[in-house]
């Protein structure tokens, strides 16, 4: 049987739709996408786009012998979000780095978890300063 068909997505697949968003919109360096039915992907794509420059500021000033443009497309969409949500967003830095570690998880980790120690040492270390 076919399943029926899901028009409501959770705020994790809200999460992963961002991701994806953010990864085509750098991939073919444009800033226009299709509004979806969601306004938190909206919202949160649009935000990253509008504060891209001030985001990739901060994660360059927190790069250690690392450049931006060598993170892989995928983390930088996700540690993008991260920062978009601690600098611009209410949300509790702790979901904020929990889900970022969890699309890591989902999108570029090869098992070994280097790159979700990567992404969290990133994220972290950008929390920390942000709050000063």
């Amino acid at each position: 049987m076919n399943e029926p068909i899901k028009s409501h997505k959770t705020r994790r697949e809200q999460r992963e739709h961002v991701i994806e968003l953010l990864y085509q919109l750098d991939l073919l360096e444009t800033k226009s996408f299709d509004q979806t039915q969601y306004p938190f992907v909206n919202e949160s794509v649009q935000g990253v786009i509008d504060n891209r420059a001030k985001i990739d500021q901060v994660i360059t000033a927190h790069l250690v012998s690392y450049t931006i443009k060598r993170l892989s497309y995928v983390d930088r969409a996700i540690i993008r979000f991260a920062v978009y949500e601690l600098y611009f967003t209410e949300t509790p830095a702790e979901i904020i780095i929990d889900e970022a570690l969890k699309l890591t998880r989902l999108f570029t980790d090869e098992g070994n978890d280097k790159s979700v120690a990567f992404n969290n040492r990133v994220i972290d270390t950008i929390h920390k300063a942000l709050k000063g």
